[in-house]
């Protein structure tokens, strides 16, 4: 059953075959990080969505905790009461399965980095839903066309990389394999414009574009960590003061989970066999010993649960 059903105003995209076709009501399936921000900040939007769980708690689990963020935003001053109560009203809850796809005219998973869980829940999407649905994946770096053959969405699935957090980062990368129809690309720029955020179109591949060239950089200034050239402190240091970067490349590979990291490098050597992305022993070393980053509190730095330096 879906809680909180509203009316669709629905956006609509142009897709060059003379159609308009919408890009919202959005299904967001999995209230983790990705889920829980892109499904705030699409409400914030004006776009209706749903937010999925695998089941009703863990949906409405996962509401409350949007909710509790739009109330601190009103009290700080951020958000007014009308456009908090106007984005609440747009934001539904569902139980994943056939009933929470009825109607909708994208999906988009933001389920754990794992391929075989990805491609079950979306092989799930291609069973339940007309094939004019728009069928988003929100990984950071597994390859598409791998996910599409396996759930069996060759030519309708595209990468939507969103950035955390997605209110506050102003792109997204769309990763596209060969043969994937323009209009699903086009659907996919729409949506993309419609959440306010610059669509960087790239080819598919094992890491896409963005999470290559920050995995690059990440691993080569461990790998300086691990052999004494200086700090991690002073490594970011380089990067923000002397590049402009916001986060070094050490930091930032804290805050994404230093075991995430660590199975998107070990996916992308395996796939590529480029030395450039072979785990350092000092990365496994962390990871093994539960430091990884700042969900546990510790990593190259430490952590508060509120999420700052210590």
């Amino acid at each position: 059953m879906i809680e909180g059903a509203k009316e669709a105003n629905r956006r609509t995209a142009g897709t060059g075959d003379g159609e308009s076709r919408p890009v919202d009501p959005l299904a967001i399936l999995g209230p983790g990080v990705l889920g829980l921000s892109t499904a705030q900040w699409a409400a914030e939007r004006g776009l209706e969505v749903r937010l999925l769980g695998r089941d009703a708690d863990h949906a409405a689990l996962g509401r409350g905790e949007i909710e509790r963020r739009w109330k601190a935003s009103v009290q700080k001053g951020r958000l007014s009461a009308q456009d908090h109560a106007a984005a609440s009203a747009r934001l539904q809850t569902a139980t994943f399965g056939p009933e929470a796809l009825s109607g909708v005219a994208a999906f988009l998973e933001a389920v754990p980095e794992d391929p075989d869980t990805k491609a079950r829940v979306l092989a799930d999407v291609a069973r339940w839903s007309p094939p004019d649905l728009l069928c988003l994946s929100g990984t950071s770096s597994l390859p598409i066309t791998g996910l599409a053959r396996a759930a069996g969405l060759e030519g309708r699935l595209v990468g939507f990389h969103l950035f955390i957090p997605v209110p506050r980062m102003p792109v997204v990368e769309i990763a596209v394999p060969v043969g994937t129809l323009k209009a699903t690309v086009q659907r996919a720029r729409s949506l993309a414009e419609a959440l306010g955020k610059r669509a960087v179109e790239v080819r598919d591949q094992p890491g896409f574009a963005a999470a290559r060239m920050a995995l690059a950089q990440g691993l080569e200034a461990m790998r300086m960590v691990a052999a004494g050239v200086a700090s991690a402190e002073d490594l970011d240091a380089l990067m923000t003061l002397g590049y402009g970067h916001p986060a070094g490349p050490l930091e930032l590979s804290d805050r994404v989970g230093l075991n995430l990291r660590l199975r998107i490098a070990e996916g992308i050597h395996h796939a590529t066999g480029d030395p450039i992305f072979c785990p350092p022993d000092l990365l496994r070393d962390m990871v093994a010993r539960g430091e990884t980053g700042l969900r546990a509190g510790r990593g190259f730095y430490r952590w508060d649960a509120a999420g700052r330096r210590l």
